[in-house]
């Protein structure tokens, strides 16, 4: 709720940095645009469609600035059954999580321009007008940046069940095309979209989260 009240008064700013990618796309394709006099324009199609759309964009932005709260009360819920020496790991789990959690999200918006040049780009002719409205728009925004944000998570998963002793280095490195079959078919399903370039977008860094888990790993036994 504290987080909300300050994520409400940052809508603007944050509204027009995700809407940067559509604009940018639609002002070299004036074409597909709407309102061709004003190709970034988003539609609405309800009276309380933008009043929504804020409450869900705030929602999405005070999860990700009480992201490391949430971590900590999660670390918080698995402490009581681990060792000693195993909760001194609270506060790298913590920052590690949150970083890991921010890289994603960075990640998602780095490759969003290159998704709607891809999506949009079977578009192309001059019979074909785009009328997107704001809410689907921001919903896939904010669905692809949760969906990075919490693939992102993958190797602080793994390293975990290492230290707790359910997984070593020996079995990731056995079940490694197991797990690229699972990585692919897990990107494929959580990505809003189901492009075969966002799919990949994701599945290439959990591909090499994977590997650094194994080194982690092998370097935590030692």
């Amino acid at each position: 709720m504290v987080a909300g009240f300050g994520a409400w008064f940052l809508f603007g700013p944050v509204f027009r940095f995700l809407t940067n990618p559509f604009c940018d796309f639609m002002t070299a394709h004036p074409q597909l645009a709407m309102n061709r006099a004003s190709p970034c324009d988003l539609a609405y199609l309800s009276i309380v469609d933008p009043f929504l759309v804020k409450i869900k964009t705030t929602a999405a932005l005070a999860f990700l600035i009480a992201l490391p709260v949430v971590m900590y009360q999660f670390w918080r819920f698995v402490t009581p059954g681990l060792l000693e020496r195993e909760r001194r790991f609270a506060i790298p789990f913590v920052l590690t999580s949150v970083v890991l959690f921010a890289l994603g999200v960075w990640f998602a918006l780095l490759t969003l321009p290159k998704g709607l040049e891809f999506l949009l780009g079977f578009a192309g002719t001059a019979r074909i007008t785009a009328v997107i409205t704001m809410d689907r728009y921001l919903g896939f925004v904010t669905l692809l940046s949760l969906a990075f944000g919490a693939s992102f998570e993958f190797p602080l998963v793994l390293i975990s069940l290492t230290l707790a002793g359910v997984l070593s280095s020996r079995q990731l490195r056995h079940w490694r095309r197991n797990a690229i079959l699972f990585i692919a078919i897990f990107a494929a399903v959580i990505t809003p979209s189901q492009d075969w370039f966002t799919m990949t977008a994701m599945m290439l860094p959990l591909i090499v989260f994977y590997e650094l888990s194994i080194i982690v790993a092998r370097l935590l036994k030692k």
